[in-house]
C-alpha cells in the first residue's frame, strides 16, 4: 500500500503585478525638479536667515556704491566702487572733510531726489561760509584743498547775480573779517563736490539736513589700482 508523503514546499505563487508596479514606483529616480524642491525645503531656514542678514547689513551697516558722475573728480572717478559705512554717524556727527552720501533735499534744481548724492562736508552747523576769489573760507579761514579739480569760478554770497548764475540764494548774509559770508543753520551742513565747477551741490541747492545723511564713503575697492584703500579725511 502506498501513501503520499506531505510536502513541506509551498505551492509556487504567481507574481502580484500591482505590488511589482508599486515597488518600481518606489525606486524610480527623482526628477531634477523634485530634488531642487527638496533641497530648498531642507535649506529654507538657512536661506531666509542669510537673506535677512544681507538686507540688514546693507540697510544698517554697509553697502557697495559706484560713482556715476565726475562731480567728485579727481578724488573719485566715474565707475569707482566704494564701500559706504553707515554705523559711525549713529554715534557721532560728520566732520569737515569727510565724504558722505545722502538723499538730496527737495529743490526745484534737483530733477530726481530719489538718487543719493556723494559730496564732501565743508561747513558744519554754525560755521560761517564764504566763497570768494576762487577760495572757500570757513570761519574767515581759507581752506587748503589739494583734492579739488580747480578753484570755484563763482562767489557766494554774491553781490552780483552774474557771479553765481543759478546759485543758491543766500539769505541774511553778513560781513565777517571783511568777507561777505553766511551761517550754516543748526542741524544742517554745507557740502561740495571736489570738481567745484561741475558739481550739483550746496552752492546750487543750499543746506543739507543732517537726517538726509546715509553714511560715509569709507573704502574704495575698485578699480584695483594704487588708489584702492581707505578714503582719508583731510586735516584743516
Amino acid at each position: 500500500m502506498s501513501s503520499e508523503q506531505p510536502s513541506d514546499r509551498s505551492p509556487k505563487q504567481e507574481p502580484n503585478l500591482e505590488s511589482q508596479k508599486r515597488a518600481e514606483q518606489l525606486i524610480e529616480p527623482k526628477s531634477f525638479g523634485d530634488k531642487l524642491i527638496e533641497q530648498l525645503q531642507d535649506n529654507a531656514p538657512t536661506i531666509i536667515i542669510a537673506v535677512l542678514l544681507a538686507v540688514g547689513v546693507r540697510t544698517f551697516v554697509a553697502e557697495p556704491r559706484f560713482i556715476p558722475s565726475s562731480s567728485m573728480e579727481p578724488t573719485l572717478q566715474i565707475d569707482d566702487r566704494l564701500i559706504i559705512e553707515k554705523i559711525s554717524f549713529n554715534f557721532r556727527k560728520p566732520v569737515r572733510g569727510e565724504i558722505i552720501i545722502f538723499n538730496p533735499p527737495p529743490s526745484p534744481t534737483i530733477a530726481d531726489t530719489s538718487k543719493v548724492y556723494i559730496k564732501r562736508v565743508i561747513g558744519l552747523p554754525g560755521d560761517q561760509i564764504s566763497i570768494q576769489s576762487g577760495k572757500v573760507f570757513v570761519n574767515s579761514k581759507a581752506l587748503i584743498e589739494p583734492y579739488t579739480a580747480e578753484p570755484p569760478k563763482y562767489s557766494l554770497p554774491a553781490s552780483d547775480p552774474d557771479k553765481c548764475q543759478g546759485c543758491f540764494a543766500v539769505e541774511d548774509s553778513t560781513q565777517k573779517d571783511g568777507l561777505p559770508s553766511f551761517r550754516v543753520p543748526p542741524g544742517k551742513y554745507w557740502v561740495m563736490g571736489d570738481n567745484r565747477n561741475n558739481s550739483e551741490d550746496s552752492h546750487i541747492w543750499g543746506f543739507l539736513p543732517q537726517e538726509n545723511i546715509v553714511g560715509r564713503a569709507y573704502f574704495r575697492y575698485w578699480p584695483f589700482d594704487r588708489r584702492v584703500g581707505e578714503l582719508s579725511t583731510p586735516k584743516y
